[in-house]
């Protein structure tokens, strides 16, 4: 890995606490590490890792890294999935040279909440976390609410933690119930579709668990800075009800992530909670606790729907704005370099990276990576990188490295047309400022030209010429600010084109000079 992106010096000591909206790059570290082992010639593991990798990392200017998949995996989720032959087909599809040991297990199907020995264990997970807060970077792990592995302690050791069935359930519905040991299993699921045959399912309601859950997510807690919590709307109360009615217990009063969020944050104030969230309930998960919550609509917006339902989008309000986590890939979707065409690729990636909220980068999308490995697989295939995609996420991440894009305020600006010109409709722009820092984004979403007038809204931009610097051109443009204000800033761009201006007030003497 090259660090070709602008560095970023932090103190070596502790590392701070969150910005309001922090950046999170994520990896596969099953996947990682077996390339860095083959391209290094040795193996290579959590705690030996080499110094130039971290500081490539480092040198993106993330806030943050999300190792994804550390857990224990499960033997007998292996030995499950090797039975599957839809997996093995979508196995096959990502490498075509696919051999059953690469098949190392779902990190979802969780064995243990101990760090994998194959990845270094828990020493060397520690010694990775000491390498990225060196370098001024937190670390995200996973932790899964819904459901373990059949081999987790819990099966044997508290089999009230779980859904159950019964006897005629396992022959009625073999797919969704597993008899172990004399007890049956409900398997873990989502309420639309089939069940998992590979986990099983944890109860939301039971008392038991809950403190379980807390002992665990402390555990975790003294070896990361935040949790990204997989499915987490299946355990709010009224989904889970609706999904496992008479086999739960009685619903409690108390939502299961409060009780665990504010167990949690007692004793650690600053550990980050992120929820994978679906089906418009992110803002009552954020109400529950959570600090930032997928933002998949955004996702689905941006890669097949138009610049009007995403700015309709962006209208809510900052404070629920301000808690979602933006995308455009990640290892449940497909790669944005395979989803999206290059143009619109681009402009989506700019869109994303600057809004407000967390914003997720995926380890590949960098390089132009097409093909997704399923989460189960230890290996991927090479892919050549694509430099253009390359030079593009440079410029991208360097510009975005500033304050003004963590703390700052950000406004949607509006935009207006003319009566034979309703064009203005494809394109979207916003401001960020922090003091006298200030940028302009200018984003055409649609596969046609546009024309429109940018209204900027700064109080104190009247009375000033400005200096517009497109940090991706290296134009610049000179614009008076009552004109900005009044009728607006002319903009004019090509499909799936943008603008990002770096805005910078001209001195006085030289506005004195052009008013004469």
């Amino acid at each position: 890995m090259s660090a070709t992106f602008v560095e970023r010096v932090e103190a070596p000591s502790a590392v701070s606490a969150w910005e309001p909206y922090p950046s999170v790059y994520e990896i596969n570290t099953w996947v990682w590490l077996t390339d860095l082992s083959r391209e290094y010639g040795t193996i290579i593991n959590l705690a030996s890792v080499p110094a130039p990798e971290w500081d490539a990392i480092a040198a993106y200017g993330f806030d943050s890294v999300w190792f994804m998949g550390v857990w224990e995996r499960s033997p007998v989720g292996i030995a499950i999935a090797n039975q599957n032959k839809g997996l093995l087909d979508d196995f096959r599809r990502a490498l075509p040279d696919f051999r059953p040991e690469d098949n190392v297990g779902s990190p979802y199907c969780v064995k243990r909440y101990v760090v994998d020995e194959h990845l270094g264990g828990p020493e060397g997970l520690a010694i990775a976390r000491q390498e990225l807060a060196k370098r001024g970077m937190k670390l995200i792990l996973d932790f899964v609410p819904n459901h373990v592995a059949p081999d987790h302690p819990w099966v044997a050791e508290h089999p009230e933690y779980f859904i159950r069935g019964n006897a005629e359930d396992a022959r009625n519905d073999p797919s969704s119930y597993l008899g172990l040991s004399g007890t049956v299993y409900a398997c873990g699921r989502d309420p639309y579709f089939p069940a998992w045959p590979d986990v099983l399912q944890l109860n939301a309601f039971e008392p038991g668990l809950r403190r379980a859950v807390i002992e665990t997510i402390l555990s975790i807690a003294q070896q990361c800075d935040g949790i990204r919590c997989d499915m987490a709307m299946l355990f709010l109360n009224s989904i889970f009800e609706g999904t496992w009615g008479g086999r739960a217990r009685l619903r409690p009063s108390m939502e299961y992530w409060v009780d665990v969020i504010s167990a949690i944050k007692s004793k650690h104030p600053g550990f980050l909670f992120i929820a994978e969230a679906y089906w418009d309930l992110e803002w009552e998960l954020q109400q529950r606790g959570f600090d930032f919550c997928y933002d998949k609509k955004l996702y689905d917006r941006l890669e097949r729907s138009n610049a009007e339902d995403i700015r309709l989008h962006l209208c809510a309000d900052i404070a629920y704005q301000g808690k979602l986590l933006r995308f455009i890939e990640n290892h449940d979707e497909p790669r944005a370099a395979a989803a999206f065409s290059t143009a619109r690729q681009r402009a989506a990636a700019l869109t994303m990276a600057t809004l407000p909220g967390m914003k997720l980068f995926h380890e590949g999308q960098f390089e132009g990576r097409k093909v997704r490995p399923p989460v189960f697989m230890g290996r991927r295939p090479d892919e050549p990188v694509d430099e253009d995609v390359h030079r593009f996420y440079g410029t991208l991440l360097e510009a975005v490295n500033r304050k003004a894009f963590r703390e700052g305020q950000w406004n949607l600006c509006e935009r207006s047309g003319w009566p034979d010109n309703a064009s203005f409709q494809n394109l979207l722009a916003w401001s960020w400022v922090d003091h006298d820092e200030r940028y302009l984004i200018v984003v055409n979403l649609s596969d046609c030209p546009v024309q429109t007038l940018v209204q900027v809204r700064w109080a104190d931009a009247g009375r000033n010429n400005w200096q517009l610097i497109d940090l991706f051109s290296g134009a610049i443009y000179e614009r008076d600010g009552d004109e900005m204000l009044s009728s607006g800033l002319y903009v004019e761009l090509a499909p799936w084109n943008y603008h990002f201006f770096q805005c910078l007030r001209m001195p006085a003497t030289h506005l004195d000079s052009r008013r004469h």
